[in-house]
């Protein structure tokens, strides 16, 4: 049974956490077993390993959501939410920080800091696509779902053409994974939360999902609106992390809430935080908003992206025992994740690189930045902090 008198031991976990976890969900999850498994002995490797899977099947931030079950099997709802606090609002109020400090500046779109930010970009997103590729689309058959993906995206922009090409794929991967076998494993751990309850929380996400764009479109306030933009980001992105930046610019630029150079500007310095990168709603969420209490956009976007990760792996965890053996569900996600690797290359096309890539010395200055995060492992935070120097004082 979850203590609540733990939860201080859980907030002071997370809090480190959320000011030290640098590099992205891949190292957040190496960081959280080194925690929770070996120091803190809080569960065993078969069950974080059984977290992980569940966190990784499921839309939304892969490693805030892993954050929110260990926080839910440690102490409840209350260490759920107070481990996901601990954990995202360091890097939030740094990004809300940002953007301020975005605002306050005059001529963004001609500063070299600014080009320096989108070059990190192209770094960051290239090596991420690579670095996904290679897991996820291990085969020609995955490697031609996300090129197909890809293509799709690319003549036909826009969330609907996300939406499809994932369905696509998730049944192109369910039809050729039939009949294929799935070792057993054991059940999940009670967490002690009734089937009923979690039944609820993920009929709460299929109704708001549902129902936002119907309110927002009826009652015509740009706070509902905003609310509903970053709620069916979060709802609907897989595979978290680099992949919400389509989602997140079809939302947010065509509107015109926000501009190319300022989102890739904020998309640039989230790489310079520790935490979960979709903290970044938090930076654009503030931008929207605009004027002295823009802070309040920001912690409204903030909550909106990471809510239906939260109603989503709340109320899967305990039924996960029920899918994991299913060899349906694995081709499944095999399919939909080509295709977020094709979505994510698509958006390395267009915006990143058609923003960020002016001639060729902006190629060599985004090869080297790729070379130094990929092959050196140089930290992200430090690529940020090199290229916008470059882009100031050599590339403007």
């Amino acid at each position: 049974m979850p203590n609540l008198k733990g939860l201080p031991d859980v907030g002071a976990a997370f809090l480190r956490l959320g000011l030290t976890s640098f590099g992205g969900p891949v190292a957040h999850l190496g960081y959280f077993r080194r925690e929770f498994v070996e120091r803190r002995r809080w569960l065993d490797d078969a069950a974080y390993a059984d977290v992980v899977a569940l966190c990784q099947f499921l839309p939304g931030p892969a490693s805030s959501q892993v954050v929110f079950t260990i926080g839910m099997r440690r102490a409840g709802l209350p260490g759920a939410l107070l481990a996901s606090a601990c954990f995202m609002l360091p890097s939030a109020a740094a990004m809300i920080a940002f953007a301020y400090g975005v605002e306050s500046l005059s001529g963004i779109r001609g500063a070299g800091w600014l080009h320096g930010l989108k070059l990190a970009a192209v770094a960051v997103v290239a090596q991420a696509v690579w670095a996904m590729s290679l897991k996820l689309c291990p085969d020609w058959p995955r490697r031609a779902l996300g090129l197909l993906a890809a293509a799709v995206v690319l003549v036909v922009p826009g969330i609907v053409s996300q939406i499809g090409v994932i369905a696509t794929c998730a049944l192109a991967g369910w039809w050729v994974s039939r009949g294929v076998p799935v070792a057993a494993a054991e059940p999940a751990g009670r967490l002690g939360r009734a089937h009923a309850w979690a039944a609820a929380s993920l009929l709460a996400y299929g109704v708001l999902l549902a129902a936002l764009p119907v309110l927002a479109a009826t009652v015509g306030s740009k706070p509902l609106a905003v609310f509903d933009s970053f709620y069916r980001a979060g709802a609907l992105v897989f595979g978290g992390g680099h992949v919400v930046l389509p989602l997140l610019r079809s939302e947010v630029v065509p509107p015109g809430w926000i501009s190319d150079d300022a989102f890739l500007a904020g998309y640039g310095a989230a790489q310079a935080v520790p935490g979960p990168l979709f903290t970044f709603a938090a930076y654009l969420g503030t931008v929207i908003g605009s004027g002295a209490r823009a802070w309040a956009g920001g912690l409204l976007a903030l909550f909106a992206i990471f809510l239906p990760g939260w109603l989503l792996v709340g109320g899967a965890y305990p039924f996960w025992h029920l899918l994991r053996t299913k060899g349906w569900a694995h081709g499944a996600l095999r399919g939909a994740n080509a295709a977020v690797v094709g979505i994510l290359l698509a958006a390395l096309y267009r915006p990143v690189c058609t923003e960020g890539i002016r001639d060729a010395r902006d190629v060599a200055a985004a090869a080297a930045a790729a070379v130094l995060l990929g092959r050196l492992r140089v930290p992200p935070w430090v690529i940020v902090a090199l290229m916008a120097a470059a882009g100031q004082w050599i590339l403007r």
